[in-house]
């Protein structure tokens, strides 16, 4: 088991410098040009792979292959994301009502009103059914809950 290991891990080792040395942009590569790291990479595999990945490369500050490459970001992170919430109005739908078209002045005040009406009747709604449950609960039944006004 042991001289697999011996055998396995030079060549994985050697295998990954030297695909990352191909992928590496020619301006991320550091002392020597591209075609000579593959070389000595291929040639050396077991000191050119360590020289490779050690001085070979300018340091990255991304983890992995795809934080140096410019890979996916999170939109939390991602600057163009934010710049374009920040021009939408942070997810605001810019003024316009739920059919597309702008709103009319004075249109998003009675909008709010109605909003702030619906949610005051939909607390009473959840009110009214938790003391139904708590009633039930202690013993009483639904049918002796008079209707709610």
């Amino acid at each position: 088991m042991l001289r697999v290991l011996m055998i396995l891990v030079p060549l994985a080792l050697s295998i990954y410098a030297f695909i990352d040395c191909i992928t590496t942009d020619e301006k991320d590569i550091r002392h020597i040009p591209k075609p000579i790291w593959a070389i000595l990479v291929l040639l050396f595999p077991l000191v050119g792979s360590i020289a490779w990945l050690i001085v070979g490369r300018k340091p990255t500050a991304g983890t992995g292959s795809a934080g140096r490459r410019g890979g996916w970001v999170a939109p939390d992170d991602n600057p163009d994301f934010l710049k374009s919430l920040e021009k939408n109005g942070k997810g605001d739908q810019g003024g316009k009502d739920d059919t597309g078209e702008a709103a009319k002045d004075g249109a998003k005040p009675a909008a709010d009103a109605d909003a702030a009406a619906e949610l005051e009747r939909r607390e009473a709604d959840l009110r009214r059914r938790e003391a139904e449950i708590e009633r039930r609960e202690k013993g009483g039944s639904a049918d002796d809950v008079p209707p709610a006004a």
